[in-house]
């Protein structure tokens, strides 16, 4: 199964949050990713069917081997480029946001540093 920029962000948020907090309910994702709860529904339903994700009989989330194998290249990679974000002048609360995939440094000050450093 191909996954989605949204599809990565939801198994690196399951992944941070279980680093964090231990057990991960679809609520804990809502909140962390500031979404509906009906679209992370949606989300767990897809990357159950695909084989990323189980829920158990708690309704707490578990990240399969392939899940969590994905979620961490991607965890990886959000980590390196938030860090060089941060290297060029980037504030770390705008770094975090835009070196997420959808992010795609969109803010001014991002391009401004990011052009600095060519």
């Amino acid at each position: 199964m191909k996954l989605h920029a949204s599809g990565e962000d939801y198994l690196e948020a399951i992944l941070v949050l279980h680093k964090k907090m231990g057990m991960v309910r679809s609520v804990d994702v809502a909140r962390h990713l500031e979404v509906t709860k009906p679209s992370v529904c949606h989300a767990v339903a897809t990357l159950r069917d695909g084989g990323f994700l189980t829920m158990d009989s708690d309704y707490f989330l578990h990240l399969t081997d392939v899940g969590r194998e994905v979620a961490e290249q991607i965890y990886e990679k959000h980590r390196f480029f938030t860090d060089r974000l941060i290297e060029v002048g980037v504030d770390p609360v705008t770094a975090e946001k835009d070196a997420l995939p959808d992010g795609a440094c969109h803010q001014p000050g991002v391009l401004r540093a990011s052009a600095r450093c060519l």
